[in-house]
């Protein structure tokens, strides 16, 4: 056994430290849910107990921090343990790719084809998402695509709501305008600015977020009506998962409730957030 020991290299050791120390501070580093009511960690079996008579699980995302994605799976994962017929609500494509999410959960595509798919749809890297696609499609979960056409939203924020053709017009819930709270309102303020949109119209900027948030919120609302007794994940950026975003969308067009997971961040620290912008924080950005 000692001359096992002493015949391995000095340089393969120092790798299998290296990669044993990265392994150690990136994939086995566990997310924590805060509960907002009381401050205090929960665990995501103990959370899905708390929030298993809400019809819709809001988790929201910095799209590229891998803890927020692994805090998505745990929370599908549990809801499956305690038998939810679930689904997987995904902003991160268009509802003219279905076809392809239901061929991908049903075993009918291979990896490589669907990534393919998912490149037209979304930027971020694959290998994020990689292991929740997995998971659906070994339990046979859905995978539901919410998002519309980006040429819908940059029309509206070019040239406003009241621009969009008819046929633009039926992809869409009604009742969409510019009429949100002050904190809501400095919120999209912040953002504009932050992505050097200078000179865009702050009321387009803002009916274009409503007119995001409206139709993911009518998609996630159309396919548990078609599918009644589901729950749905809907995992969406931090901004749109806010109660203020699709999830007072889903209240304003339906009966159903909500609960809410946010991403601890710059705009929305685990210390400065109350109920009314989430039920649980999840703490960390990486």
């Amino acid at each position: 056994m000692e001359k096992t020991r002493r015949a391995v290299p000095g340089w393969l050791r120092a790798a299998c430290f290296l990669a044993a120390v990265l392994l150690l501070s990136t994939g086995c580093r566990e997310p924590k849910i805060i509960r907002v009511a009381d401050q205090q960690a929960v665990k995501p079996a103990d959370l899905v107990k708390e929030a298993l008579e809400a019809d819709f699980i809001f988790i929201g995302e910095a799209h590229s921090m891998r803890l927020h994605h692994k805090a998505q799976l745990q929370v599908i994962k549990a809801l499956k343990d305690q038998g939810a017929d679930v689904s997987i609500g995904m902003e991160m494509f268009k509802t003219e790719s279905q076809d392809a999410l239901d061929k991908w959960v049903r075993g009918e595509m291979s990896e490589e084809d669907f990534r393919a798919v998912y490149r037209t749809n979304w930027n971020i890297p694959w290998n994020l998402y990689k292991d929740i696609f997995l998971y659906s499609r070994e339990e046979g979960i859905p995978l539901v695509a919410l998002n519309i056409p980006k040429k819908i939203v940059n029309q509206v924020l070019k040239e406003g709501f009241e621009s969009l053709a008819p046929e633009d017009l039926e992809k869409l819930p009604p009742g969409i305008e510019c009429k949100v709270d002050e904190t809501y309102e400095n919120f999209m303020r912040e953002a504009l600015d932050s992505h050097g949109k200078h000179g865009v119209d702050f009321k387009n900027f803002c009916e274009a977020q409503l007119v995001w948030d409206n139709a993911m919120a009518h998609n996630a609302i159309e396919y548990m009506e078609r599918n009644p007794g589901m729950k749905m994940v809907v995992m969406a950026g931090g901004g749109h998962s806010w109660k203020r975003g699709i999830p007072a969308q889903v209240g304003r067009l339906s009966g159903y409730s909500s609960v809410v997971l946010l991403p601890d961040s710059e705009t929305l620290a685990v210390d400065r957030v109350g109920p009314e912008d989430a039920d649980y924080i999840i703490t960390g950005r990486f």
